[in-house]
């Protein structure tokens, strides 16, 4: 994997995480530079696993919804919890 593939998959994961986060039911207080962080390690790990194409670009979606929610029911309640004491 080149350094060409890698800022292509990096931009591509732009895109990933803020479709991840549109297609994620529910509210979340996440912000953009998480959803930023959650697209482009999808797409990395899609891409380094499967490879490109439509694909790939697919299931990079779909690893970026699976990894907003756990997101979401992981951090979030944490987070919440810790500023209402």
């Amino acid at each position: 994997m080149g350094i060409g593939e890698i800022i292509g998959l990096i931009i591509v994961g732009l895109i990933v995480g803020a479709l991840g986060r549109l297609f994620h039911p529910g509210s979340d207080s996440m912000g953009i530079l998480m959803t930023i962080v959650i697209g482009v390690a999808s797409a990395l790990l899609v891409g380094w696993l499967v490879g490109g194409g439509i694909l790939g670009f697919i299931l990079a979606v779909v690893v970026a919804v699976v990894l907003v929610a756990v997101w979401s029911r992981t951090v979030e309640p944490r987070r919440t919890t810790a500023t209402n004491v």
